[in-house]
């Protein structure tokens, strides 16, 4: 597993505990996640056998001497296990987390089943994927045709598929102490066919971000019922972002319905992908007053910055790359 530049090995040990190391055994380098098996509650590294622990990345076993050295170990990143995803936290400063991820008691439960996964590459900041969230005007330009156009931005405003429109009502805030971490966006979806609006496909969504990578989209639906779709952005690189989306829904409701609403998230959230991959971040834009929800979500958004957060440096005075 590879994030924000790190390579990592994830791990379950034999106690059924998820654990977080360091990928590459201090010994010579090897990757612990590539040929590595499990040994009780450790991992053991497969180009000599030294063993790691999961809880703290200390070697307890090499199996060729009977003195390990103390300062034998893999780092360990502190992670967590929340409704069935594996988080890892990362600080800059290595500071530690002055909040949680909060467990859906649903899935927990077993009320809302998975139903399947969608990942995307992104060429792009991590804040610009978020930063959507406060703007709201490009719902209704982006986002109104319907999903039937596909994706490809040349072709979604094709007069043939104009019979099925989008309309969306959307609101942004960040929430209040103590979760000044969290912001909510609470929408309203509603589609016309032929002019016509059909009450049946109206849809009420609520997005929970929590942090600056995870958001929780609840679905509520009038008769297919309640579902979430969990969005995580994982910084992989400099300007790439891995983001994958999870669908959980109702058991009692057929399958094909929540993997349908996937793939319905997945082309319009593609059509903003096209807009990412292929933008500049513009630190100072020209914003008119109904934007003002762009600006209020930056200033947000900045609590997840430090001084010592990394910063791309561009080289402007040599041509050597």
């Amino acid at each position: 597993l590879i994030f924000p530049g790190e390579q990592v090995v994830v791990f379950r040990s034999q106690d059924d505990k998820a654990f977080v190391l360091d990928a590459y055994c201090p010994h010579l380098g090897a990757n612990l996640a590539v040929g590595g098996r499990v040994s009780g509650n450790c991992i053991e590294c497969p180009f000599h056998g030294w063993q790691f622990q999961g809880e703290d990345g200390k070697c307890v076993k090499i199996p060729y001497t009977g003195k390990v050295p103390e300062f034998a170990k893999v780092r360990r990143w502190l992670s967590c296990e929340v409704n069935q995803q594996i988080l890892i936290w990362f600080h800059c400063d290595g500071e530690e987390p002055p909040w949680t991820i909060p467990e859906v008691q649903e899935i927990t439960n077993r009320q809302w089943v998975y139903r399947g996964r969608a990942e995307h590459f992104i060429s792009a900041h991590i804040q610009e994927i978020p930063e959507n969230a406060g703007d709201i005007a490009h719902l209704n330009h982006l986002h109104t045709t319907g999903i039937v156009s596909g994706a490809d931005l040349r072709h979604t405003n094709s007069k043939t598929w104009e019979f099925l429109q989008h309309y969306w009502e959307a609101h942004w805030e960040p929430e209040l102490e103590p979760n000044t971490h969290c912001s909510q966006m609470v929408i309203k979806h509603t589609l016309t066919v032929f002019g016509w609006h059909w009450p049946l496909l109206d849809l009420r969504v609520v997005a929970r971000q929590v942090g600056p990578g995870i958001v929780f989209l609840q679905f509520e639906h009038s008769f297919l019922g309640r579902g979430l779709i969990i969005q995580s952005v994982t910084p992989v690189e400099p300007l790439l972002q891995r983001v994958s989306h999870k669908i959980f829904f109702q058991s009692n409701i057929p399958a094909p319905v929540p993997k349908f609403i996937l793939k319905a998230e997945c082309i319009q959230f593609e059509r903003d992908v096209m807009i990412w991959n292929n933008k500049k971040y513009v630190a100072k834009p020209i914003l008119v007053k109904e934007d003002s929800g762009i600006q209020k979500h930056r200033r947000w958004y900045s609590q997840f910055y430090s001084e010592n957060s990394p910063r791309l440096q561009h080289q402007r005075d040599t041509l050597d790359f």
